[in-house]
């Protein structure tokens, strides 16, 4: 067998665990079996690329000499930020390496027209691969800098953005018939940079209340990317890897759009978090009830079932530690408890679901909007720690609300809500909520990790003066 037929049955093989591997994430019992499979395959891809490139190369020496040099520079910066970064920034340093797809497929677009005497297909393959690149090279830095708090998460609304985004995409159709015609470089670099400022504009004008949606729409972006460059380079893995990543985060924004009862043009033309608007929910709601964390362990040591609700706060207050150890106690002591999480908390698809893993919370309590609404009506206390869209009433009861029509989890149908909040502020999508001003809700002010231990110190008392 020859060094190429080699590589080409290792790729094969590393196809297939891919597939596995995104057969694995699908369930939470699962995951970390997927996670490993797409580990083991990316490893062989990448032996199978270098063996391939030794193969055809000139110099094999120095061409294993620049990889080597190149995989220590990927590893060691890979590797460091894998060790530092924190749950919370998840969401935004994967938006940065969907960027990195991005500019890889610009580079090798143009590393193909300016090395390769390409014919028409070819040339369609390197307009469209630099286009898409482009496209998602600049949205995601736009995602990474909303994600971060760099910039603000309300969508930019510029006169006519619509027809800007048409046109830039039929302006940028004739360029390709002029590329093809001539195969000149000037309607590349044109339509580069109309990609560039169209995908700056894309995700510019989405608001934070999308942005798990736009996550997973950059994901297909970088996938098609991928699959583009690979149909540029012949690789044929890039190809089915690029096609798999792309078809996958396809499905997944249609799965989120479809769990916010929105269409996916509806968030690619403008998303959650317009300033201003006639929504009741913008206005003064009323007065708020306090309580303290001796109250809550009172109400839970009570209880008979509590449902516990997470969102972005409780990630960025590391409270899934706490969240887990006043889970175990409270079921210890016979009291049902649950977790419902809706299909966008947080500010990552799946965000919540991992940190409870990460906990060790049982799978089978963790349960999604669908599954835990009916019963809230049936629930004793509920608490919601660090979320706020995603049980927002305005979205089922004002029709001039933002968020209206998005299902959310139905937490004031409860017999008594406890919110866990550092302030009465709104929450990503920049919209009131008037679930803190109801009569069987009550707001516990403070830093979650810490108003959950106190909580956990006070059961703990509870338990012990009753034994």
């Amino acid at each position: 067998m020859t060094l190429t037929s080699l590589a080409q049955a290792t790729y094969v093989v590393a196809a297939i665990l891919f597939v596995l591997s995104l057969q694995g994430l699908s369930k939470q019992e699962t995951a970390r079996r997927g996670n490993l499979l797409g580990m083991v395959g990316m490893g062989l891809a990448l032996v199978a690329t270098v063996i391939l490139s030794l193969d055809v190369s000139d110099r094999p020496l120095q061409a294993a000499l620049l990889i080597a040099c190149v995989f220590a520079i990927g590893a060691g910066i890979g590797i460091w930020r894998a060790r530092t970064v924190e749950m919370t920034q998840m969401p935004e340093l994967i938006a940065m390496l969907h960027s990195f797809v991005g500019a890889a497929a610009v580079l090798v677009g143009y590393n193909s027209h300016l090395t390769e005497n390409a014919d028409a297909v070819h040339q369609i393959e390197v307009f469209l691969g630099v286009f898409i690149g482009a496209v998602t090279l600049t949205g995601s830095i736009i995602a990474y800098l909303k994600l971060s708090a760099r910039i603000k998460s309300n969508p930019l609304t510029l006169p006519g953005r619509n027809w800007l985004n048409l046109g830039a995409i039929v302006v940028s159709l004739g360029l390709m018939g002029w590329y093809l015609a001539t195969g000149s470089i000037v309607p590349l670099l044109i339509m580069t940079a109309i990609a560039l400022l169209l995908g700056l504009h894309l995700v510019a004008a989405i608001g934070g209340g999308d942005m798990p949606v736009v996550v997973s729409m950059l994901n297909s972006y970088s996938g098609w990317a991928a699959a583009a460059a690979g149909l540029m380079l012949n690789n044929d893995l890039l190809i089915v890897t690029g096609a798999l990543v792309g078809s996958s985060g396809a499905i997944l924004s249609y799965l989120m759009c479809k769990a916010m009862n929105r269409a996916f043009i509806s968030v690619i033309l403008g998303g959650f978090g317009t300033e201003g608007g006639t929504s009741s929910a913008s206005r003064e709601q009323g007065e708020h009830t306090e309580v303290q964390a001796a109250d809550v362990a009172a109400m839970l040591t009570e209880a008979s079932s509590v449902v516990i609700v997470p969102g972005y706060g409780m990630a960025v207050a590391k409270a899934q530690y706490p969240v887990a150890d006043l889970v175990a106690n409270l079921r210890a002591r016979g009291v049902e408890v649950r977790f419902g999480v809706h299909p966008v908390a947080g500010r990552l698809p799946g965000h919540m679901n991992v940190l409870l893993a990460e906990a060790k919370v049982p799978y089978d309590i963790v349960l999604e909007m669908d599954e835990i609404n009916d019963d809230f009506p049936e629930t004793d206390v509920v608490l919601v720690i660090g979320a706020n869209d995603v049980v927002n009433p305005s979205a089922l009861e004002d029709p001039g609300s933002p968020l209206a029509g998005m299902p959310v989890m139905e937490v004031w149908k409860a017999k008594q809500c406890i919110v866990f909040k550092r302030s009465m502020a709104t929450g990503y999508a920049g919209v009131q909520n008037p679930l803190f001003f109801r009569e069987n809700s009550a707001m516990l002010f403070g830093d979650a990790k810490t108003k959950v231990e106190e909580i956990l110190t006070e059961v703990k008392a509870v338990e012990g003066a009753n034994a």
